[in-house]
This record gives C-alpha cells, sequence and structure tokens, in this order.
C-alpha cells in the first residue's frame, strides 16, 4: 500500500502553516511535502515535523518570486548563479527534516529554444551531482500548461528523455497523477512504462484537482496499480480540498492505518 503524504501547502489550510502538521498527523498522516519551507527557519519546520513522528516526503528548492510569476530558474540561461543559490538555502532544511527528495522547477520558458534546453540540462545536472553529495534525490516534475502557461517542462517524454540521457542514478521522475491526465492521459500504461524512473507521485482528481475521490480517475484502481508495479515510494496529496481538510478525507480512511507502513523512508 502507498504511503500517503500531506501536502501541507494546499490542505489544513484552517491553520497556520506549522500547525498543518499536527492537523496531518492527528488525522492519520504518517509523512508530509510542501512547495516551500522558506519562510520559517530549518528548526521550527523540524521540530513540528518530528515532534509528530511525521517523514518529510518532499519540497521544492527555492523557485524565485512567485508573486511575480516566477516558478524556478532551471531553463533559464541568465539564472544559473540563482539554481546554485537555490540549492545551498535548501540545504539546512534537508538536514532539518532528513527528506530525501527535493523537486527542482524550470522556469517560465520556451522549450523550443535551444538555449532553454541547454540551461535546463546544465542546470540538472549540476543539481543532481550538488545533490548526490547529500543522499538526496532530484526530482524532475511535467507541469501542466492550463495551470501554468509556458511552464518550460511541461511533457513527460521530454522529462524522461532528460532523464534517461543525463544517467544521473539520483535524478527521478516525479509523477504527478493529475499534471499526467491533463497533458497526455494514458496514467496506467505511463506508470507502467515509466515505474523505473519514478521517485515520487502525486495525486487530485481531474480536473477540479480536489479531493482524489471522483470525476475522471480511479483512483482505487490506481492505488492498487502502484502495488501491483512494487512502488515502495511516497504518494504526495497535492489537492486543495473542497471545504475543511478533514471533512474531505473519507477517500483516505480506509488507507490511514495501512499507509504508515506501506513505504520505505
Amino acid at each position: 500500500m502507498p504511503r500517503f503524504a500531506a501536502n501541507l501547502s494546499m490542505m489544513f489550510n484552517e491553520v497556520p502553516f506549522l500547525d498543518r502538521f499536527d492537523a496531518a498527523a492527528k488525522a492519520g498522516f504518517s509523512a508530509v511535502e510542501f512547495l516551500f519551507p522558506y519562510e520559517h527557519s530549518p528548526d521550527e519546520v523540524g521540530q513540528r515535523l518530528h515532534g509528530n513522528n511525521l517523514t518529510q516526503a518532499l519540497f521544492n528548492l527555492f523557485p524565485g518570486d512567485w508573486s511575480k510569476g516566477e516558478r524556478g530558474f532551471a531553463a533559464l540561461p541568465d539564472r544559473f548563479a540563482d539554481v546554485q543559490n537555490s540549492v545551498q538555502q535548501a540545504l539546512p532544511y534537508a538536514a532539518a527534516t532528513g527528506v530525501k527528495r527535493l523537486h527542482l522547477m524550470a522556469g517560465i520558458a520556451d522549450r523550443r529554444d535551444p538555449k532553454a534546453v541547454d540551461a535546463f540540462r546544465r542546470s540538472v545536472a549540476w543539481t543532481a551531482e550538488a545533490l548526490a553529495k547529500e543522499n538526496i534525490d532530484l526530482m524532475l516534475e511535467p507541469i501542466n500548461p492550463r495551470d501554468v502557461p509556458g511552464y518550460f517542462l511541461n511533457d513527460f517524454d521530454f522529462a524522461a528523455s532528460v532523464i534517461n540521457d543525463l544517467k544521473m542514478p539520483n535524478l527521478k521522475l516525479q509523477f504527478d497523477i493529475y499534471h499526467r491526465q491533463i497533458v497526455h492521459g494514458d496514467v496506467t500504461m505511463a506508470l507502467r512504462q515509466m515505474m523505473p524512473m519514478i521517485g515520487h507521485i502525486q495525486i487530485a482528481s481531474v480536473p477540479s484537482r480536489n479531493e482524489p475521490s471522483a470525476e475522471e480517475l480511479n483512483y482505487p484502481f490506481l492505488f492498487d496499480e502502484l502495488d501491483r508495479l512494487g512502488y515502495g515510494g511516497f504518494v504526495g496529496c497535492e489537492y486543495r480540498p473542497k471545504g475543511k481538510t478533514a471533512e474531505g478525507l473519507g477517500w483516505f480512511a480506509p488507507y490511514a492505518a495501512k499507509s504508515k507502513t506501506g513505504a520505505r523512508p
């Protein structure tokens, strides 16, 4: 059974960020993820995490000024220094949480531009090498163009080609089922094909991005498929609750007890 990680950037928004660790543990989660921890100190985040006996599944490297539309730097030829700085900024949080997976955002850029492609490959290779020294995997996540127009990494096949070409053991695919369904569909066959390179999975309903309990996708089937494929990683619950988070956890109830022992850290 996959081990579910509550996404604290989207879930439990009824309480301040640091209090969401308590709320996730109370709801039965044994792992969490979030987008960015950088508004709080590494010690604050680590204390809340470990105080609730939670595992940190994932977080993102610093993406720039989110309010101004920045979504990372990796594909921006003149922002390589920002990529490097984002790794140094993340490492104290990685040490405080024990996280083993970090996501590098690509940024807003045209994938038809050879300079952007070269910048992305350079950034990915450098970051993966730097994180390997810390025993951390680097995640690449394709994001659909409906949610983030103009995002450079908007194709799963291109992401897979970069991973295959670079052949770095700690470079993995972050397979968000929500994004996959919108961009390409054919979720189950893609999971079967790409499983050897998948390092993290995320879920949400399509098209609403609410609880994974209705609409286009049959999540009970997909969870069983992950078992059939031998997936031992985390499944991040990166969805927006329709109402209060706890009231929408009916989908999670059958898995709550089993999820505590269903994945490696």
